[in-house]
């Protein structure tokens, strides 16, 4: 939620991503609240798909 609304896009280099397919790059996914949040973005300025790549994700440690 720390992060929800927190990204925007310069709508002049709308055109460049029309029906593209973006890749976000990240070197560690936690909860992955950034990357949906900036997926969102390219989304809703018209790409065809977003891809996320990343080199590791944090494990939740669950208490018992």
């Amino acid at each position: 939620k720390n992060v929800q609304n927190a990204f925007f896009f310069f709508f002049r280099y709308k055109s460049i991503l029309q029906n593209k397919t973006v890749i976000l790059v990240d070197d560690v996914m936690a909860s992955g609240a950034t990357l949906n949040e900036c997926a969102k973005v390219f989304m809703d300025v018209g790409c065809k798909s977003v891809r996320v790549l990343t080199l590791a994700r944090s494990l939740e440690i669950l208490e018992v």
